[in-house]
């Protein structure tokens, strides 16, 4: 992955257009949401990005726990930002925050190793709908607003024994569903393995909104949207 692709740069502060951002989204991730069109009114750069810009500045570490703060729109400048607690936050000129990242244990700072981590990773998180949600929708007969789905990247995780690793996957190993009302929180857990060798593990959750009863017609149709989105765009 050529992350200047994706980001454009200068000497402390970095910014997306919708371009980037979206051929992102389609290329890297596999995630056809509509939110991440270049013509989207509600346009949102992907929080997968913004993880892997933070990986390729700051390095990565064996514990990090990363939090979404907010959506970031594209032309707005942005840099990272000390904390009180010796951690990093992405934030624009008006001091406002949308990612949070607090590391600890050994670091790399091997760039391409690094984003050989962070392409399996944005490749595994793209897959989560229909691949993942949808079974949990059913299990506990809900679902989004087809009109409105509303998933919200709420934070991830990484645990990882050691960084010496060469050609690392990423693969799920466990997903659940809390359901409050009309909202839901989704827990994913997933292994970096290198080879057959699992050599950490990780946590992403999600926050879903405006949940109802689940209706196998509409999900039906909410996949066809998404798999002829891909088609039409990939």
């Amino acid at each position: 992955m050529q992350l200047s692709q994706y980001v454009s740069t200068r000497e402390n502060t970095f910014e997306f257009s919708r371009e980037q951002a979206s051929q992102f989204a389609k290329g890297i991730a596999d995630d056809f949401n509509p939110i991440h069109d270049i013509d989207a009114k509600r346009f949102c750069v992907p929080g997968d990005l913004l993880f892997t810009v933070a990986l390729s500045q700051l390095g990565l570490q064996q514990k990090m726990h990363i939090r979404f703060a907010d959506m970031v729109n594209d032309g707005i400048e942005l840099h990272f930002a000390d904390t009180e607690d010796s951690g990093k936050e992405i934030h624009d000129g008006n001091g406002k925050c949308y990612l949070a990242v607090e590391a600890s244990g050994e670091r790399s700072d091997d760039l391409a190793r690094n984003l050989k981590l962070a392409e399996q990773y944005v490749a595994f998180s793209g897959k989560t709908f229909p691949h993942v949600l949808v079974p949990l929708w059913k299990e506990k007969n809900v679902m989004v607003n087809p009109a409105r789905p509303l998933v919200i990247y709420q934070s991830m995780t990484l645990d990882i024994d050691h960084l010496d690793f060469e050609n690392p996957t990423v693969e799920l190993c466990g997903s659940s569903l809390e359901v409050n009302g009309k909202r839901g929180n989704v827990r994913l857990q997933f292994e970096f393995k290198d080879g057959d060798r699992v050599f950490g593990r990780g946590e992403k959750r999600m926050v879903l909104s405006g949940l109802k009863p689940y209706e196998q017609t509409a999900i039906d149709g909410l996949i066809e949207f998404y798999d002829q989105r891909k088609i039409e765009l990939a």
